[in-house]
C-alpha cells in the first residue's frame, strides 16, 4: 500500500549547523537549541524558509538528531531547529515534567518566526516528548505554528490515559523519572549523585512502593521526585489534572486550528490519547487531521520493524515500503503539503489509516515470532460508520457468549493479594527500563518479565485471574475501535482495582502445541472511582455495583478457529500501582490486607464485554 506523492521536495542543499543558539524566554530562562540551515556552496540560503520545530528532553546533540533528522529536512529546504527543554541538558532552569511546556513552546515558536530566516511558518514533529511538548504549545494556540506531526504522544487527557489509568498510576512514569534523572544536571554535575543512581537497582524498589518522600532513589534529584509524586497522591480529577501539558480535552476551544497528524500504534501507551484527539480534532477543528495507526510499540525506530513484542506482523507492517518510503519521507509529505503549498496528494487521501492485525499462520518464524500477519487499510472516520457493537457475556464456567445469561444467580470469585500480583506480559508501555516490557505476548510468565514465578505457567491458571472465552470461532471476527467492558462486582474491601485484558488465541499448532495467548489491549479501573473521576465513593463490603470502564483500542481479525477471551482479574504489575485494597489515601505508604474479589454474571447482572466488530465482505 505504499502511497505515492504527486510532489516531494527533492535533496537540493548542503547543511550548516549552528550549535546552542539561545532562545530567551518571558521569564528570562535561555533555551538551547541546533539550527540546521540550508546552504548553497557553503553559504545560507537567503530567502526565508519555513521552520521544523522538535523541543526534547533527550538531548538535541544525539546522534539521531544529528546525523538523521537534522540534516533530512534541511537538505529539502527547511530550517530546521531542535532545542533542548528547560532543565535538560544545555537549556538553562528547572525541569518540570510536562506543565511547563506550553508557555516555553509558545514562546521558542514565536521567537523563530521573528528570525530573518524563517518566514513565518512553522511545523512541529517529534515521538513521545516532543510530541506532547508539540499539543502543549498548540493548547495556548501561537500565532505562527502552522502544522503538526504528533508521533505517539500528545496527551488528550493525562487522567484517562499515559500517566494515570482508571485511577491508577501508570508506573512507567517512575521508570522514566529514574532513567531520565541520570541525566539530569545534577547527575551530570557531581559523580556522587550519578553514581548513586546508577547503583540503584529499581527492581528493588518496586517491591517496596509506593515511594516515601526524601527516602526513595530519586531524593537526590528532588525535582524528579517531586513531580513523579505529585501525579502518584492527585488520584481524583483535581484541577492539577487540568494543566496544560497534561490535558488537552480541557483546552480544545483555543487549541491552534492547523493541519495535524495523529499517530500512534496499538501497543503504544497514547493509543487511547491519539485516537481521542483525532475524534475531538473532527467534532471541533476544521483544519485536516490524518489518523495513523500501526501494530507498533512505542518509539520512532519500531516504525520500521515488522514485530510487536514476540510477534511478528508481517511484511506491511512497517512505514517502511508501505506507507511510504521512510518515515521521514511520511513527515516530509505532511510538511511539504502544509508548510510549502506543494500538491502532495494528501488532501485527497482517506483520513484514517489503519493496520488490522491478524490472518497469519500463526507459526513461528525463522526469527523465534509467532506470525499473526496484518495489512494496512484506509477509512473515512474514527470509529467506523459500519461498526456493529457486540456484547460478549460472562458466564458459568468461563464462557464468554453473544447470549446473556438466563440463570438467577451465578459469580466468579478470587482472592487479591497486593504482594502477589498478577504479573504484567507486554501491552501499551513505554519507558519501562526492563522492568515493563511493551507489545505483543503469549501470556505465559518466564523468567526475563518481572513478578514472574517459577514455573512460570500461563496466567490463565493463577487462581486470581478469571477467563471467559468464545467456543472455537467458526467465521472470521474483525474489532476494530474502543472496546468497552461492563461488570457487576462486589469485594471484601473498601476499594480495589479490576483489570481486564482482550486476549486473541490462536489454536495449538507444532510451534506452539499449547497454543498462543496474543494479548490485544486491556484496561483498570479503581472502584472508588467507579461513579466519577473526580470524587472518591468506597464501596460498602459485599454490596454489588456495576462498573464501566475502557480498554484501549485495538485492531485484529480474530480467524476462524480462534477463540476471543477476556480475562478479570484486580492488579497487572508492574505496569500500574499497586491497590492496598484499603481505601487510603492514593500514593502514601501504608498496610495492605487482601480483598476477596467477586464478578457476577447472571440475568441480573449480565456482566459483558462491548466488541466493536465491523462485517466481514
Amino acid at each position: 500500500m505504499l502511497t505515492t506523492a504527486r510532489q516531494r521536495s527533492a535533496p537540493q542543499f548542503d547543511v550548516q549547523v549552528e550549535e546552542n543558539v539561545w532562545a530567551t524566554l518571558r521569564d528570562g530562562v535561555r533555551l538551547a537549541a541546533d539550527i540546521y540551515y540550508p546552504t548553497v556552496d557553503g553559504a545560507r540560503v537567503a530567502q526565508p524558509l519555513p521552520a521544523v520545530l522538535l523541543r526534547t528532553p533527550y538531548d538535541k546533540g544525539s546522534q539521531p538528531n544529528r546525523e538523521q533528522t537534522g540534516p533530512y529536512f534541511a537538505r529539502r529546504g527547511y530550517v530546521v531547529v531542535i532545542q533542548d527543554v528547560r532543565g535538560r541538558y544545555a537549556s538553562e532552569g528547572v525541569f518540570t515534567k510536562y506543565t511547563g511546556e506550553g508557555p516555553d513552546g509558545y514562546d521558542t515558536i514565536e521567537w523563530i518566526a521573528a528570525q530573518p530566516w524563517c518566514n513565518g511558518k512553522i511545523g512541529t514533529t517529534g515521538t513521545s516528548y516532543l510530541a506532547h511538548t508539540q499539543m502543549a504549545a498548540a493548547a495556548l494556540n501561537p500565532p505562527h505554528l502552522a502544522c503538526m506531526y504528533l508521533n505517539f504522544g500528545g496527551f488528550f487527557n493525562g487522567h484517562t490515559s499515559a500517566i494515570r489509568q482508571g485511577g491508577a498510576l501508570e508506573l512507567k512514569q517512575l521508570t522514566w523519572a529514574w532513567t531520565q534523572a541520570l541525566e539530569s544536571p545534577a547527575a551530570r554535575a557531581d559523580p556522587t549523585v550519578r553514581a548513586a543512581l546508577q547503583s540503584t537497582d529499581l527492581r528493588d524498589w518496586f517491591w517496596r512502593l509506593p515511594l516515601k518522600q526524601g527516602h526513595s532513589p530519586l531524593s537526590l534529584v528532588p525535582e524528579y521526585e517531586g513531580y513523579l509524586l505529585e501525579m502518584w497522591r492527585h488520584g481524583a480529577y483535581d484541577d492539577y489534572w487540568k494543566q496544560v501539558g497534561i490535558n488537552a480535552q480541557e483546552h480544545y476551544d483555543r487549541i491552534a486550528d492547523v493541519p495535524t497528524v495523529h499517530q500512534g500504534g496499538w501497543y503504544d501507551p497514547y493509543t487511547r490519547s491519539t485516537t481521542d484527539h483525532y475524534v475531538q480534532w473532527q467534532a471541533s477543528k476544521r483544519a485536516p487531521a490524518l489518523l495513523v495507526l500501526g501494530p507498533w510499540t512505542h518509539g520512532g525506530v519500531i516504525l520500521s520493524r515488522t514485530y510487536s513484542g514476540e510477534v511478528d506482523m508481517g511484511p506491511e507492517a512497517p512505514i517502511d515500503g508501505n506507507l511510504a518510503q521512510d518515515f521521514n519521507d511520511l513527515q516530509l509529505r505532511w510538511f511539504d503539503q502544509w508548510l510549502k503549498g506543494m500538491d502532495t496528494g494528501l488532501p485527497e487521501e482517506p483520513p484514517v489509516w489503519l493496520f488490522v492485525m491478524g490472518g497469519g499462520s500463526g507459526r513461528r518464524n525463522a526469527e523465534g515470532r509467532m506470525e499473526h500477519g496484518g495489512r494496512w487499510r484506509k477509512e473515512q472516520e474514527w470509529p467506523l460508520a459500519r461498526t456493529h457493537l457486540t456484547s460478549y457475556f460472562l458466564h458459568a464456567g468461563g464462557a464468554l457468549r453473544a447470549e446473556a445469561p438466563a440463570e438467577a444467580a451465578g459469580a466468579s470469585s478470587y482472592a487479591y493479594d497486593p504482594q502477589n500480583p498478577v504479573p504484567t506480559l507486554g501491552g501499551n508501555i513505554s519507558s519501562g527500563a526492563g522492568i515493563i516490557i511493551e507489545g505483543a505476548f503469549d501470556q505465559r510468565e518466564r523468567p526475563d518479565f518481572f513478578a514472574c514465578k517459577p514455573p512460570y505457567l500461563p496466567l490463565a491458571s493463577r487462581h486470581d485471574v478469571l477467563v471467559f472465552q468464545t467456543e472455537p470461532l467458526d467465521r472470521d471476527v474483525e474489532v476494530t475501535g474502543p472496546v468497552t467492558v461492563h461488570l457487576w462486582v462486589s469485594s471484601s474491601a473498601a476499594d480495589t482495582d479490576f483489570t481486564a485484558k482482550l486476549v486473541d488465541v490462536h489454536p495449538p499448532n507444532e510451534d506452539y502445541p499449547l497454543g498462543f495467548a496474543m494479548n490485544l489491549c486491556d484496561g483498570i479501573l479503581r472502584a472508588r472511582y467507579r461513579e466519577s473521576a473526580d470524587r472518591e465513593v468506597l464501596m460498602e463490603p459485599g454490596k454489588v455495583y456495576p462498573i464501566s470502564f475502557p480498554l484501549y483500542p485495538t485492531s485484529n481479525l480474530f480467524q476462524k478457529g480462534h477463540r476471543i477471551r477476556l480475562d478479570i482479574s484486580s492488579s497487572n504489575f508492574p505496569r500500574f500501582d499497586l491497590n492496598p485494597n484499603t481505601g487510603g489515601p492514593q500514593g502514601q505508604p501504608g498496610p495492605v490486607v487482601v480483598a476477596r474479589n467477586t464478578v457476577h454474571h447472571d440475568a441480573t447482572h449480565p456482566s459483558h464485554v462491548a466488541l466493536p466488530v465491523i462485517p466481514q465482505p
